[in-house]
């Protein structure tokens, strides 16, 4: 049997991500009762902190539950089965969320997309303009497609649905770029952010949240939809909110600690800190594929490359499990690997969260190293291009 990797696992998965030695110290202490005064101050906070990351001074919700849960909300506060949504295909998180709308009755119609390019947001616009009778309630969008590597400009999604006219809600998903990418909710005229907690806000799995408009808050007191554990109207029974079900005092105690790091380094500068690190991974990756043969990057709009994780494409023929088995196995180097039709295509390079340069060239460089051990073909050299990206 082979012996256990020594030192610190580099863990370069998309999700979760690092979770902070100051985070975890925050939630290492006795469980207090979250009607207390004590708990309340840190509740509000929480809530004050978040609104200000999704850049929103209107209504926030929590739950216990993964970003999926967070999806499920805002599906079932605002839709009636039988109503009609359009999603924006950027990936494999775009397909669940129209799974999960599916499954809950709701009607989905998809502008499809080359999950290398991205959507077309000319293709919405001429959708909504022929919708006259204005039966689509919404237009969802993932912001950061996790899967693809591929970020979609949310204020041209918005510039589309107005320019037609229409009265579609917004809906986006930004679990893997809130904290890590530029988001701005209110000024951008989102009426629904789903986010989660184990990505950007650098914290264990576990609790979700959506940021809701106004508009979204009327339409959902119109929908009669049965809901129960995600139902805003119960959640509105105490400040900031109530919890269906006790609420994850914990995940309190670690998120406000997050928040705290958050603003100390302040929000451009950690988007800032993004987007040097991906540009470096990026700089590696081209690198790799310079013979032609090599791996490439997956998304292929230069104007859409994420900045919290970077997918990258296989040479033709060869799969990237063995790759990313000996990156874990012999390295204790964890990467992400391709979902739903990319498994064994592609592995993904996360650079979101709790990372710094030093993290991110260790975690380049054994790639490079598990490369090698897996005969996949790849120019030399990467590193060295990542180092004069972060040089530069």
């Amino acid at each position: 049997m082979n012996a256990k990797p020594r030192g610190r696992q580099f863990f370069n998965n998309p999700g979760p991500t690092n979770i902070p030695d100051r985070v975890l110290r925050a939630m290492d202490r006795p469980v207090i009762d979250f009607l207390s005064d004590e708990f309340l101050a840190i509740h509000h906070a929480c809530h004050a902190g978040v609104k200000r990351v999704l850049r929103t001074d209107q209504q926030l919700y929590m739950y216990n539950a993964s970003g999926h849960g967070a999806w499920e909300a805002a599906l079932v506060n605002l839709f009636s089965a039988g109503e009609r949504v359009v999603i924006l295909e950027s990936g494999y998180f775009s397909e669940s969320w129209t799974d999960m709308a599916v499954n809950l009755g709701i009607k989905v119609e998809t502008i499809t997309a080359d999950w290398r390019k991205g959507v077309d947001v000319a293709k919405l616009a001429e959708r909504l303009a022929a919708d006259k009778a204005h039966e689509i309630k919404a237009v969802l969008a993932v912001h950061n497609e996790t899967a693809t590597g591929m970020v979609l400009p949310v204020s041209d999604i918005r510039r589309a649905i107005d320019e037609a006219k229409h009265p579609a809600l917004l809906l986006s998903d930004t679990i893997s770029s809130l904290a890590s990418i530029d988001y701005r909710m209110d000024p951008w005229g989102v009426d629904v952010t789903v986010g989660g907690s184990q990505k950007g806000l650098m914290l264990p799995t576990g609790m979700s949240f959506t940021g809701v408009s106004n508009k979204a808050i009327e339409a959902a007191r119109k929908n009669k939809s049965p809901r129960h554990y995600f139902n805003w109207d119960q959640m509105t029974g105490r400040s900031p909110q109530k919890f269906m079900g006790t609420a994850p005092v914990h995940m309190f105690f670690g998120l406000h600690e997050s928040l705290k790091m958050l603003e100390e380094e302040g929000l451009e500068a950690v988007f800032d800190r993004h987007a040097r690190l991906a540009e470096a991974t990026r700089a590696a990756v081209r690198v790799w594929g310079g013979n032609g043969a090599g791996p490439q990057l997956f998304c292929q709009s230069p104007d859409r490359l994420s900045n919290s994780v970077t997918t990258v494409m296989m040479p033709e023929g060869v799969s990237s499990d063995p790759l990313r088995k000996a990156a874990i196995d012999r390295y204790n180097l964890s990467l992400g690997g391709g979902l739903g039709p990319l498994t064994g295509k592609v592995f993904r390079i996360g650079h979101m969260g709790d990372l710094n340069e030093p993290m991110l060239l260790g975690a380049l460089a054994t790639t490079e190293l598990a490369m090698k051990t897996a005969g996949v073909p790849f120019a030399p050299g990467g590193v060295d291009a990542a180092i004069e990206s972060l040089a530069g």
